[in-house]
């Protein structure tokens, strides 16, 4: 069922890809949240089957992903609204990362925990400094930039200090989605502000995000 689930996702997903550079906008939302669904169900059966606290909230994690999934492509239906709907779509992101990290932390109580967080939230700000200096960023885009890639840098940090230092299945799968969610997060903000937005970033931006995404959900099954 769960290999189903990945290859239907895959496909609605690469269906999605060709609809949006079709310009077919509407079409192409609506496959995206169906590729995002087959996560969301991924994360709900790992959920109903493993029931811990924390598999409740990294699918709490996942809705929120498919919500922002929705409302960024939405900006492309209904453009004049474009920059509110992005801003929703970042802000649903931002709250499924917070919920990521409040799942983290109660399995990384060691002593490395901090030095984690304090290197991603360092590797954001340069990377938000590097931005801010080299790219034009509206002032609503810097303020949720500074708190959603802080969130996402601290996330990834943290994770990755507990693949390391408390190394299990689990823990290097969601590491490595949370490197690759990361990885789509950069792709997207340079290919989006760069002023030089090219197709074959946009299609790495989406197909990194959405490999990172499903292994944060199989990771729930370890």
């Amino acid at each position: 069922m769960i290999y189903i689930l990945i290859v239907a996702g895959c496909i609605l997903q690469a269906l999605f890809i060709k609809a949006e550079h079709d310009e077919k906008y509407l079409t192409a939302d609506i496959l995206k949240g169906l590729a995002s669904l087959m996560f969301v169900i991924i994360g709900y059966i790992a959920f109903t089957r493993v029931n811990h606290a924390f598999n409740k909230q990294f699918f709490l994690g996942l809705l929120f992903g498919m919500i922002g999934d929705i409302l960024l492509n939405l900006r492309f239906v209904f453009p004049k609204q474009g920059q509110k709907i992005f801003l929703a779509g970042i802000l649903a992101f931002l709250i499924g990362h917070i919920i990521y990290l409040l799942a983290l932390l109660p399995q990384a109580r060691h002593v490395w925990v901090w030095p984690c967080a304090i290197a991603g939230a360092l590797l954001a700000a340069a990377l938000l400094a590097y931005i801010f200096k080299t790219m034009e960023v509206k002032k609503a885009f810097k303020i949720f930039g500074i708190f959603y890639l802080g969130a996402v840098f601290i996330m990834t940090a943290i994770a990755i200090g507990i693949a390391v230092f408390t190394p299990s299945k689990r823990a290097f799968i969601y590491a490595l989605g949370a490197i690759l969610f990361t990885a789509s997060d950069i792709v997207l903000i340079f290919n989006t502000f760069s002023g030089t937005s090219k197709f074959s970033l946009r299609i790495t931006n989406l197909s990194l995000y959405y490999a990172g995404q499903m292994l944060i959900a199989c990771s729930l099954f370890f």
